[in-house]
């Protein structure tokens, strides 16, 4: 196991009704004035929106409200933001809703703090010394966003999707009510159940081998999220499994799923640049589509890590004898599942042309100057023919 240091500083305020805590539990913390930051009318038609202020306004919280954040969250938005968040002289950003969203906050706080475009922060990979702090109420499991120590954001002008990461960006608080998970429709649930796991299998593959405890506790996540996966398609409003896919999504991506292992998320960075050029395309829904067809581009070079997914997580026998097909039969069961859920299995689902593949592949490997590190380097050549194996 290599040395590590995991720090998780988000305070979780998780259950029913939890968001009604908001105003004490800023206050608690002496924040006087706040913006309020959430994404399109659902929060005010459910009626989240003013539940949130209500709980403010009791506490003697002044806020400042700032809707329209879209998926695969843009620079232009994170700057209008910025300029708001400056003239009203904010202490604290409070994001409503998912990835997005919250990644959005993260990006005002930083470039308000550091006086700095929040795109050359990115692209300049300048990290934080200070922030404005984050607070959250979770209404979509999925990004992790929530306790993470990442922050993505789209350049909208350049059609790329870069991220920062640094522990300055875990937010203060997280509010979880699963119940707020109840509207989500099935094809978000199912791309946001893949990019639950994805957080965590990008941990679990890498070439460290002395790390069974840190596996074990990412499989129990895994078989966990599988089981509710199933359970939330057929039944939007259970409950008790909404409330497992919410603390999968905190968990897989505050980095517990990877202490003691390195990582180099290359799946995350083959697909960037697809939903950079595709905003229509959710994360997780191009995560589906890339992860199976990069998993079967490398899996012999660890036949024996893929060959243990398969069998302790999608229940395939483990053939000692040939290693190889339990891990292949693993990445056709994976498959399986996705389609299972109503996730997409294929780029041609997601109307992306291969016309394309050339620029994005492009743009992921800066024309060819970088490779993308896994187990083996991925260049052009190796990233176009995942693409073809993530077409058929």
């Amino acid at each position: 196991m290599n040395n590590f240091t995991f720090w998780s500083p988000t305070k979780i305020i998780f259950g029913l009704d939890s968001e009604k805590k908001v105003g004490s539990t800023l206050a608690s913390d002496n924040y006087k004035k706040i913006m309020v930051l959430y994404g399109q009318k659902s929060v005010i038609a459910s009626g989240l929106l003013d539940t949130v202020t209500t709980s403010l306004k009791e506490a003697n919280i002044e806020y400042t409200l700032l809707g329209g954040v879209e998926a695969n969250p843009t620079l232009a938005f994170v700057r209008k933001g910025i300029e708001i968040a400056k003239k009203e002289k904010v202490e604290l950003i409070l994001a409503i809703g998912g990835g997005s969203v919250i990644d959005s906050a993260k990006g005002i706080g930083l470039a308000i703090t550091h006086n700095m475009d929040p795109w050359h922060m990115i692209e300049n990979q300048i990290l934080p010394t200070k922030r404005i702090p984050t607070a959250v109420i979770l209404t979509l499991s999925s990004a992790g966003s929530e306790s993470s120590y990442s922050h993505v954001l789209t350049n909208e002008e350049r059609n790329l999707k870069r991220s920062l990461n640094h522990d300055l960006m875990r937010p203060l608080y997280a509010f979880e009510n699963p119940k707020l998970t109840f509207t989500v429709n099935r094809y978000q649930t199912a791309v946001g159940i893949v990019d639950t796991m994805m957080h965590t299998l990008e941990r679990y593959f890498t070439t460290d081998t002395n790390s069974d405890l840190t596996d074990r506790l990412a499989e129990a996540l895994l078989v966990s999220v599988k089981i509710a996966g199933k359970r939330v398609v057929a039944n939007p409003n259970d409950y008790e499994s909404r409330a497992t896919l919410m603390w999968a999504s905190t968990l897989s991506h505050n980095g517990i799923t990877g202490c003691g292992k390195s990582h180099t998320f290359p799946v995350h960075k083959l697909e960037h640049d697809i939903s950079g050029l595709y905003p229509k395309v959710a994360h997780g829904a191009g995560m589906a589509v890339l992860f199976p067809a990069w998993a079967k581009y490398i899996y012999k070079y660890d036949i024996r890590k893929f060959a243990q997914i398969a069998n302790r997580l999608w229940n395939v026998e483990l053939d000692h004898d040939n290693l190889e097909w339990s891990a292949k039969e693993g990445i056709d069961a994976m498959i399986s599942y996705f389609k299972e859920i109503g996730a997409p299995v294929s780029l041609k689902e997601l109307d992306v042309d291969k016309k394309d593949y050339p620029k994005i592949i492009d743009m992921i490997t800066d024309n060819g100057k970088k490779e993308i590190a896994s187990y083996i380097p991925l260049g052009k050549k190796e990233i176009f023919e995942i693409f073809e194996l993530a077409t058929i």
